[in-house]
């Protein structure tokens, strides 16, 4: 055989999802904080938000996970910093994962001090992310209702501090929840970043858990295809003398004057060359589409991110809206998630009950477990059939998209019943999902 004959195929990298191992694990060491954030879910009413901190018997059951894992996020609704053993948790998870594995977690800053960085920086902590939703004092005061701007400045002079005193490196980021009225102040955020020697930036979008914060999100809940197939439909029936914004006062009506069955017929075309490319459209959310927030969102994630090239900052930035081709990377990357009691859960948005409010629709999530690290050994969940079938059931996306359907409100959507499977007919329960259209960002 010659050369050129040979075929070398190249080995398949297995997906995370299907390792019989996670590679990230983000365990909830608390549920309780120190501050009243208003974006938060405690914050909402009718939450079901226990508090109580991981015990230390609890966070030993996690210990077989530790040699194989890429990292361990000690986070999850609460503060971490409120919990009296996070250096011990740190430093016992240090010396069983790999070296190139890292430890990290997202604080509020407030309880940062000298003395507890020195300790966390010993303990082996390789990153902390510490929120800050503006540069203004008024602003964070009012989104971080008991903590203040001064004290996030002051846990990063710690951190830096401490680092160089123990001659270990550690990364230290910032996370700016973006909404309308402090979008404005991220490209400001950034060059105080700069100024206080951070490495990464992580903006998200806000999940509203109160009705009354989803007037503030700064995305439309319609997604990149459905925008972009109303955009093209709208500029050919304006060339044509067509406003497809008329639609809603005619398509009841028994009987149309011409120039209005034009409207209606422009309408079913453009739904009907959707249906045939898989783009849901929700014409009444799109007619509604705040064009002038979507466009000063853009604006100030474009300045932010030349200052962040120009200082060197790594900016991980969300989507201005929803994308159809969906990605789950907690699923995708390998991710479990352990509730300070013990629960196994497959990712953030399935971690606790909630109602959340976006894009008109009220949504009631329940949380979804495999079993408990009390009762099981967590290798064992992660590999028993309802969590591999589950991640088998996201990997193939073929799930519905809720915030694209002109149905909604239904049951599936509300939770007026026991969730067992969507219109599509699948038993995943992540049609109502944004984490996976690139809406929100996270430390992972």
């Amino acid at each position: 055989m010659t050369a050129h004959a040979l075929k070398i195929v190249p080995e398949r990298t297995p997906v995370p999802a299907r390792l019989p191992h996670p590679t990230k694990l983000f365990a909830e060491v608390t549920t309780r904080c120190n501050l009243r954030c208003s974006m938060c879910i405690k914050q909402a009413p009718g939450n079901e938000i226990v508090e109580g901190h991981m015990s230390a018997d609890t966070f030993a059951r996690l210990a077989p996970a530790f040699p194989r894992l890429e990292a361990l996020v000690l986070n999850g609704i609460g503060e971490p910093l409120l919990h009296p053993k996070l250096e011990q948790f740190i430093a016992t998870a240090r010396r069983a994962m790999p070296a190139a594995g890292w430890i990290g977690f997202q604080t509020n800053g407030q309880l940062l001090d000298a003395r507890r960085a020195r300790s966390l920086v010993e303990a082996g902590v390789d990153r902390i992310c510490v929120s800050s939703d503006a540069v203004s004092p008024e602003t964070f005061r009012r989104m971080r209702e008991g903590g203040c701007l001064e004290g996030v400045q002051g846990a990063l002079a710690a951190l830096h501090a401490a680092a160089r005193q123990r001659g270990r490196a550690i990364s230290v980021g910032l996370e700016f929840v973006a909404a309308k009225d402090n979008v404005h102040e991220l490209p400001q955020l950034v060059r105080w970043a700069a100024q206080n020697h951070v490495a990464f930036v992580i903006v998200t979008h806000m999940l509203p858990y109160q009705e009354g914060l989803a007037q503030n999100a700064a995305y439309d809940t319609s997604t990149d295809g459905a925008r972009e197939l109303f955009d093209e439909w709208s500029r050919r029936a304006a060339a044509d003398g067509v406003r497809l914004d008329r639609y809603f006062d005619l398509f009841m009506r028994f009987k149309l004057a011409p120039e209005d069955q034009r409207v209606v017929d422009y309408v079913n075309r453009m739904v009907a060359e959707g249906a045939s490319r898989g783009i849901a459209i929700h014409l009444a959310r799109l007619l509604q589409h705040d064009r002038e927030t979507q466009r000063r969102v853009a604006e100030s994630f474009a300045a932010a991110e030349e200052l962040a090239r120009r200082h060197g900052i790594e900016l991980q930035l969300p989507n201005l809206v929803p994308t159809r081709a969906r990605r789950c990377e907690f699923v995708e990357d390998g991710g479990a998630f352990v509730s300070w009691d013990g629960k196994l859960h497959p990712c953030y948005f399935l971690w606790h009950g909630y109602r959340c409010h976006a894009g008109g629709i009220a949504k009631r999530v329940e949380p979804k477990a495999f079993g408990s690290v009390l009762e099981n050994d967590v290798l064992d969940l992660w590999n028993a059939r309802a969590a591999r079938t589950f991640r088998d059931g996201v990997l193939k996306y073929d799930f519905p998209f809720c915030y694209d359907c002109s149905v909604a409100l239904c049951d599936y959507v509300d939770g007026s019943t026991e969730f067992t499977q969507d219109c599509h007919s699948t038993d995943v329960p992540c049609a109502s999902c944004l984490w996976c259209t690139g809406l929100f960002r996270c430390l992972q």
